[in-house]
């Protein structure tokens, strides 16, 4: 298993997978309102995933239907590695994935763009009380 920065380094060369930071806001991100032509290439529905973590559920939705177009959004790039991987080898063409904090998501897509958000497993999750 590749190391944290081996991952990284890889993930810089992922077709599939865009990165988008503070330091990027006064410039604006590449793809708002372009991720139909330029990243998928075509008009189907695009379906976010937040929180993807290693992207199984992204990969999961995607492999199930193939006429929406699916973007796994993770803050973590060395969780997002598994999910673009599988991606890629699988030549998935209309999978991607975001390396983004979630407050972040106006920056990235256009209004209407988004047609599903999913958000499976939210963290931080609320702590059970317990009794002492």
């Amino acid at each position: 298993m590749p190391s944290k920065l081996e991952k990284f380094a890889e993930l810089n060369t992922f077709s599939n997978t865009l990165a988008f930071h503070h330091f990027d806001i006064p410039n604006g991100f590449s793809k708002k309102g372009k991720w139909h032509e330029e990243m998928f290439k075509n008009q189907n529905p695009i379906v976010l995933e937040l929180g993807c973590g290693q992207g199984e559920y992204t990969i999961g939705l995607s492999e199930h239907n193939t006429t929406k177009n699916f973007i796994g959004v993770d803050v973590k790039g060395n969780r997002i590695w598994t999910g673009a991987k599988k991606a890629m080898q699988n030549n998935m063409s209309h999978v991607a994935f975001l390396r983004t904090r979630i407050d972040f998501i106006d920056q990235c897509f256009a209004e209407n763009e988004v047609s599903e958000i999913w958000i499976t497993f939210p963290d931080p999750q609320p702590q059970k009380n317990r009794a002492r």
